[in-house]
This record gives C-alpha cells, sequence and structure tokens, in this order.
C-alpha cells in the first residue's frame, strides 16, 4: 500500500478564472485555512497551494483499514474544508470544477507541478517558488511534519532535476513575459508607449524584466511607495503611490495588473474619468492578479480593452509548442523519482514488523547475555563486558541482515502481506499498536535513515522541520 496522499484542486484546466479567484487565499489567510483543515481528524498533515493558474490542498490522511478508505475519508474532509472556505452552501456545491487525486497519482501531480508539467506556461519558474512558499507556511503552522512534508520536499528535488537536465525553462516561460509579449504583439513595438505596472511584486519585477529596454518609460504604482520605488529604480523607471494610480491610468498605453488584493483596483467607475481625460485614446489593461485587479466590466468601455489570465491561452499554445520536445525528458525523471518515492514509501508499511523483530531478537540475546554476566561470568571487567554487549549488537545486525532487506524488498508486492503475517507468528511479534510510543519513535528513526530516494538535501529538510 502506498501512502494516502490526496490532492484535491481547481486549476486553469478544470475552472476559469472567476470560479479559482473564490477558492484563492492570501498569505494573510493562510494560517486560518491551514487551522481549518488540521483540525479535521481524517488529516495527519495539510498543505495549502494557491497560485494565479491553480488552488490545490494537499493532504495526509490518517491511516484506515484501507488505502481506499483513508484517501476516501481524507478527500471528504478536505472538500469540507474547501466549502466553509469558499462559502459554499455544501460539498456538492463545490461542482464539477474541483478534481481529485490520491495514492500515487496524488504524488505524481505534486511532482508535475513542482516541475511546472502542469501550468498554463510549461516550464515557468515561478511555480516552484509559489510551492516552496506554501511549503514554509504549512511548516510553520505545524500542519506538514513528517511523511506528506518529505513528498513536498522531494518535488523540490524532481523540479530542480527537469530545470537542470532538460531544457524545459529556456525562452519566454513566465505568465508576466507572456502577457508583454501579448503587449508586443498588439503595438508591434512598444518602443513608443509607456508601460504601467500596478503592484510591486515578483510578478510586476518578471514583466519588468521581459520589458527590458523596450518600452519607452515603465512606471510602477503601488500601494507601497517604497517598494515601487525600487522597482522602478531597477529598470530605470518613475515610481507612484497607489492613490496617483488614477494620474498613472492617463499616462500610460499598456497597463499590466499584478497586485494582492481581494477587492478590484482598477474598477469602472475609475476608467470612465480616466477615459475622459484620454480623449478616447486607447488604453490596453493586462490583468494577471487572481483574484483580478480589473473590474470586468471595464472592458466595456469604449476603447478599453481588457485581457486577464484566461484570455492568454493563444499566447500559450505558442509558447508550448516550442517546449513539448522537452516535456518527454521531464516526464522521464517525473517517473524514476516516482518509482523510487513509491518503493520507500511501500517499505514503510513493513517497518513495524523490522522494528518488531529487531527489538525482540536484541530482547533475547541482551536477556541471556545479563544472566550470564550475573552468574559464571560476573568476574569479567567492564571492557569485556563492552566487548560481549558490542558482539551482541553485531550479532543481531548480521541475523537479520537478510530477512529485513527481503521483506523491504517484498513491501510493495503482494507477498508482504503474508510474510509479514508469517513473522508474527513464527516469533510471536506484538502489534505495533501494543507499543505505540517505542514504536512509533524508531519509525521516525528507520525512515530518517533508510530512505533511498538519495535526496541529498534531505538533511536541510529535516533541519527545517525542526524549527
Amino acid at each position: 500500500m502506498s501512502l494516502p496522499v490526496v490532492v484535491i484542486g481547481v486549476s486553469h484546466k478544470t475552472a476559469p478564472l472567476d470560479v479559482r479567484e473564490r477558492f484563492a487565499a492570501g498569505a494573510e489567510t493562510l494560517p486560518e485555512v491551514l487551522a481549518r483543515l488540521m483540525a479535521k481528524p481524517e488529516l495527519e498533515e495539510a498543505m495549502f497551494l494557491s497560485t494565479c493558474n491553480r488552488v490545490e490542498v494537499i493532504g495526509l490522511s490518517k491511516v484506515g483499514k484501507t488505502l481506499e478508505d483513508s484517501t476516501r475519508l481524507a478527500g471528504r474532509a478536505i472538500r469540507e474544508a474547501l466549502r466553509d472556505h469558499v462559502g459554499a452552501s455544501s460539498v456538492e456545491a463545490l461542482g464539477s470544477w474541483v478534481y481529485e487525486k490520491s495514492g500515487d497519482d496524488a504524488v505524481r501531480h505534486i511532482f508535475r507541478v513542482a516541475a511546472s508539467l502542469d501550468s498554463m506556461v510549461l516550464g515557468e519558474p515561478q511555480i516552484l517558488g509559489q510551492v516552496k512558499f506554501a511549503y514554509d507556511a504549512a511548516v510553520a503552522a505545524g500542519a506538514l511534519r513528517n511523511h506528506l512534508a518529505r513528498c513536498v520536499h522531494r518535488a523540490f528535488t524532481v523540479a530542480k532535476r527537469v530545470r537542470s537536465e532538460t531544457q524545459l525553462g529556456a525562452g519566454i516561460v513566465s505568465i508576466s513575459s507572456v502577457a508583454v509579449d501579448l503587449a508586443t504583439r498588439i503595438f508591434g513595438d512598444l518602443a513608443g508607449r509607456t508601460v504601467l505596472l500596478v503592484g510591486a511584486g515578483e510578478m510586476a519585477e518578471q514583466a519588468a524584466k521581459s520589458l527590458g529596454k523596450n518600452a519607452q518609460a515603465i512606471r510602477v504604482c503601488n500601494r507601497s511607495f517604497e517598494r515601487a520605488a525600487i522597482l522602478a529604480a531597477t529598470f530605470g523607471g518613475t515610481a507612484a503611490p497607489l492613490d496617483k494610480l488614477e494620474a498613472e491610468l492617463v499616462a500610460s498605453d499598456v497597463v499590466v495588473a499584478s497586485t494582492s488584493s481581494k477587492t478590484f483596483v482598477i474598477t469602472r467607475d475609475l476608467m470612465k474619468r480616466v477615459m475622459k481625460q484620454r480623449k478616447g485614446k486607447t488604453l490596453f489593461l493586462i490583468d494577471i492578479a487572481v483574484p483580478r485587479n480589473v473590474e470586468p466590466d471595464v472592458h466595456n468601455l469604449d476603447n478599453v480593452y481588457v485581457y486577464n489570465v484566461d484570455d492568454l491561452e493563444q499566447e500559450v499554445r505558442e509558447n508550448m509548442k516550442a517546449r513539448q520536445g522537452e516535456l518527454a525528458a521531464a516526464e522521464v525523471i517525473v517517473a524514476a523519482e516516482l518509482e523510487a518515492w513509491t518503493a520507500w514509501a511501500r517499505g514503510l508499511n513493513v517497518n513495524p514488523t523490522v522494528i518488531a523483530l529487531r527489538a525482540r531478537t536484541r530482547g533475547v540475546l541482551v536477556s541471556e547475555l545479563e544472566r550470564s554476566l550475573g552468574g559464571r561470568l560476573k568476574h569479567l571487567t567492564e571492557g569485556d563486558r563492552a566487548a560481549l554487549a558490542q558482539m551482541v549488537e553485531s550479532a543481531t545486525n548480521k541475523l537479520l541482515h537478510a530477512p529485513t532487506t527481503r521483506l523491504k524488498l517484498a513491501a510493495s508486492s503482494s507477498d508482504a502481506g503474508d510474510l509479514v503475517d508469517a513473522l508474527h507468528h513464527l516469533f510471536d511479534l506484538p502489534k505495533p499498536a501494543e507499543e505505540p510510543g517505542e514504536s512509533e519513535r524508531d519509525s521516525r528513526s528507520s525512515i530518517k535513515n533508510e530512505d533511498p530516494t538519495g535526496d541529498e538535501s534531505d538533511d536541510s529538510h529535516d533541519k527545517r522541520l525542526a524549527h
């Protein structure tokens, strides 16, 4: 049995923008969302990922009788949490927009998302940073602690391999750059145009990088004037606070909006005043924020054209044609990493039996040694006693090496259950629940030391979890 991992969410592939923005959550609301998830008794761990193109809950179920039973209960709990998050009347009201993946399919999905194989812009690097942000937030909230944390951390390694071993990320690879490419196609040349960036976060910075020296002028308008000034200075532009937005819109030809505001920053009433001052001069607005920054009805004003992230689809299709050749190579990496992860995860199923077998064997040998040291061998020095204790430890390891190795190799096969039952019967091993403290502690130690996936960065991962 694999780990009961569940992914439930909406993305650009399943839901339109007006649906996705209902599910979105900013940094300020993440702790509340994570607390709601962890209040569900069916969930062992959870993470909430919110980007402009997807909102997903990644959860690990508490182990039930079967994998199917565990994931079903976890899936229901996550849907209930999402229902409360969006204010829906029922779980069913979430509609057909929501997709669900479980088990190995869920882990594969997590790997593909982090590696930008499921992004609107194939190969864009921003998604990895967004996944890391969600990971850090979940760790800080105590929602990621063990196996699911390892799974997401493993996805970072997958993304790194795809980035370094393929050319998937070459060229224009972000929503921001696609937006700028659209603006260039509209005007043919931005040399005589003024581009206004509303917002000064990562998306705005990417847009500014894509603009380069093409635009006549780059202006940045942001709630934090200091942040706007820093970004503008980096690209030789000018900055203004958000309360000067109307004047900035009047002076611009192309607007790229990407603030984290939960309400519309550019409204119909504001644009009516702006267009009156512009005397009907055409204005293009590219809204790459989720939730949207530009009120949809703005598009109905004369000489105002609004594009949102879903409207960039044609640009994205052109972008993806050049990347399809690298996609196959990236999928090979995902498949290999998934196979290694699955082998490790399935090995967890036999860990309690391995721990119990070692404890039983060591206990018998140590008991016999102590009896001898208290009788015929009581004359031995402390050095001799230590040597005998080491001999018992070595004998335990050598005696159990073959059965432990073979049991772990069989962990993913149909024989694993029979082997586990046989060992418990032959050696009269206690059930894991009979010694929860020791079993759980030894299991965590075993997991840390026996991960065969070979991620060299696991040490840093463990340190981050420890904090």
